[in-house]
């Protein structure tokens, strides 16, 4: 089950309210949700964001990174 938790003092770009935003991991992937609006954002690891072999359409469709152990 992923942990899901709310930051503190943000404000949602998408209709400017206070304290409605939730953060979480899924996959390595960071998640942020507005719980009034529904507004979502996503970041994609830095290593995908800084490889120069993918395109950015393909750095843009990229939902996590598979890490061997």
């Amino acid at each position: 089950m992923v942990k899901k938790r709310f930051i503190a003092g943000a404000v949602c770009p998408e209709c400017k309210k206070q304290d409605t935003l939730r953060w979480w991991q899924e996959n390595e992937v960071e998640r942020v949700e507005c719980v009034a609006c529904h507004h979502t954002d996503r970041r994609v690891p830095q290593s995908v964001e800084k490889s120069e072999q993918l395109s950015q359409q393909t750095k843009q469709q990229v939902i996590g990174v598979f890490k061997p152990e």
